[in-house]
């Protein structure tokens, strides 16, 4: 008898291949950004129509709304192929020429995490941008010279998470730039029918419903939590695997999911706050050693919904507890704090 032996490697290949089997491929099958959509929509049926590559496109926003989706989605609907790669992956500024020069005509280079490229990497990629040249520097010491290289025309797809880190120089040489915001809870419904019907999972109505509800309005975070109730519903379902509203209940208490997405992160985050610092104000570093998480983490994953649903906010002097925060956590804010006055969050009733 042979045993196959089943490695990390490749069990994060087939996570990536089932991520692969959901996301959309052509922009009719993307659901929710419709502002963003209606602009790609022109912007490159306008280039095909002149038969030119797209012009450079700059994506920003939280994580996980389909910056990745909308760069692959351009590059298939304009008939090209695309190189991915991200800002720490190009170290030095022959790595970015290496893969400028691999590019065809029309081809897109999709560079994720962007605000992270070293200056060095950025003034390789100023000339490639604008005159789709790369100015190389031969040589050292007074016998170096520069030779410019002329390479084909391509697409520049940027994403970042933090736009005001992009230099200005290299955010002016985006052509477009888009905004991706949270998805609404009927979105993120229709992405979890279609994600179902692709993982061949029976999902009622009620159980998206709730899925959509403790998503984050994140698509990433939908699809995740649809594989793991998907997961929970065939091993104790007891039937043919379906997802009902009861069992996906059930799947999101064990995974600590509460009924406002909030996971064990973000709880322990608000008690943090609530418990050693009276609920605020204060500071970003303090939070991050409070919980023992790296700062980026806390402003880029943790901190942007708990202020959108308005649960936390900024202020002057630092991070602040709501009333609204107080109030999920199911204490009574002190007398001299009494809790942020902000708007209502985006996913409030």
């Amino acid at each position: 008898m042979t045993i196959e032996r089943v490695t990390s490697a490749d069990v994060a290949d087939d996570e990536r291949a089932l991520e692969s089997t959901v996301r959309p491929r052509r922009l009719d099958e993307f659901a929710g950004q419709e502002r963003v959509k209606e602009n790609l929509a022109i912007l490159i049926d306008a280039a095909r129509h002149r038969s030119e590559p797209v012009d450079h496109v700059l994506l920003y926003g939280p994580p996980g709304l389909g910056k990745t989706t909308l760069a692959n989605i351009v590059a298939a609907e304009m008939g090209a192929q695309i190189r991915t790669t991200s800002g720490p992956a190009i170290e030095r500024a022959g790595d970015l020429a290496a893969i400028l020069t691999g590019l065809g005509a029309g081809d897109v280079l999709f560079i994720d995490e962007i605000h992270r490229l070293s200056h060095a990497v950025e003034e390789i990629l100023y000339p490639a941008m604008e005159d789709y040249a790369l100015d190389l520097v031969l040589g050292k010491g007074p016998g170096a010279r520069t030779v410019r290289l002329q390479i084909e025309h391509v697409t520049v797809i940027g994403a970042t998470t933090r736009v005001g880190s992009i230099t200005g120089p290299l955010r002016d040489r985006f052509g477009v730039t888009y905004r991706l915001d949270y998805y609404t809870q009927a979105d993120l419904e229709r992405i979890l029918r279609r994600s179902a019907g692709l993982l061949d999972v029976s999902l009622t109505d009620d159980a998206a419903a709730l899925i959509a509800r403790r998503s984050r309005g994140t698509p990433r975070i939908a699809n995740r939590l649809l594989k793991r109730v998907r997961d929970y519903a065939q091993v104790r379902g007891g039937g043919d695997g379906g997802v009902t509203e009861a069992l996906a209940a059930d799947a999101l208490a064990l995974l600590e999911i509460d009924d406002r997405g909030l996971d064990a992160m973000d709880r322990q985050l608000l008690r943090a706050m609530a418990d050693h610092h009276g609920g605020g104000p204060v500071g970003l570093a303090t939070m991050a050693a409070t919980v023992s998480e790296p700062i980026e983490t806390i402003e880029d994953v943790v901190e942007p919904y708990l202020m959108q649903i308005g649960l936390l906010a900024r202020t002057s002097r630092g991070r602040q507890l709501t009333s609204s925060g107080w109030e999920h956590l199911g204490l009574t804010p002190p007398a001299a704090a009494g809790g942020a006055s902000v708007q209502p969050g985006l996913f409030d009733g």
